[in-house]
């Protein structure tokens, strides 16, 4: 991405540690930036990080009910005009039970967390791209989405439908100048995986701004003929 392209960047959990380093990363480029995130509070240290360098606006929302998106894109759209870009950041992850253990609410819970999300964002998102030509739309999977891990199989399934989705939506727009494509984060290096995991070497971990790094690359021109892709993005582990 140009730093004259001053593109309208939409960013979901644009309050949590990965979605405000892929704020900081695209600020700098000119970016007009809408911060999308169920607490308007966390986007707060988000808009001061990027005061100076990018114009930002906190939008209040909740992925999972089709109204809320609906709403907040539209207001989005009214706000800046378009949408250029879409990196749909926000998810989760729960360890869970034996997958005979796992209750029904711990299943829908990770579906709709990481993968239903996606669906709503980018079924709002994807007309107005179609009515200019032209979007670019970034996904969160993860490395976990790869291989099943023991009392992990809703947050595995959750994270391989992402992948799923952003293959299916990239055919869907191939010849419309709209390219989907996916990131597989293994670790990140976050203060909450830390106190979670504090015997393990941090260094191996995947920090914040990498992965903010690929998101822009994805976004760029220089990424135009990459569409239906999942990026591994591991670190060292």
């Amino acid at each position: 991405m140009q730093e004259s392209d001053q593109r309208v960047v939409a960013i979901t959990g644009a309050g949590g540690n990965l979605g405000r380093a892929v704020a900081q990363a695209f600020a700098p480029l000119g970016a007009h930036l809408a911060l999308l995130d169920r607490n308007l509070d966390a986007c707060t240290d988000t808009i001061d990080l990027c005061a100076g360098q990018a114009s930002a606006r906190a939008f209040e929302v909740d992925l999972i009910d089709p109204s809320s998106v609906d709403r907040a894109f539209g207001l989005v759209l009214d706000t800046f005009g378009r949408i250029d870009v879409l990196a749909n950041i926000a998810g989760g992850f729960t360890m869970g039970p034996l997958l005979q253990d796992t209750a029904d609410k711990d299943w829908d819970f990770m579906l709709n967390l990481n993968a239903r999300s996606v669906f709503n964002t980018c079924r709002r998102v994807i007309p107005p791209m179609l009515e200019r030509g032209f979007g670019r739309i970034v996904n969160v999977s993860a490395r976990a989405a790869e291989q099943g891990k023991g009392r992990m199989a809703p947050y595995c399934a959750s994270k391989a439908a992402v992948i799923t989705l952003t293959e299916s939506l990239a055919a869907e727009n191939r010849f419309n100048d709209i390219n989907i494509n996916c990131i597989l984060p293994g670790t990140i290096d976050t203060p909450q995986n830390r106190s979670d995991m504090p015997d393990a070497d941090f260094a191996k971990w995947v920090p914040p701004q990498a992965l903010a790094d690929v998101v822009v690359f994805l976004a760029s021109d220089a990424a135009r003929c990459i569409s239906g892709a999942a990026i591994p993005v591991y670190g060292q582990s």
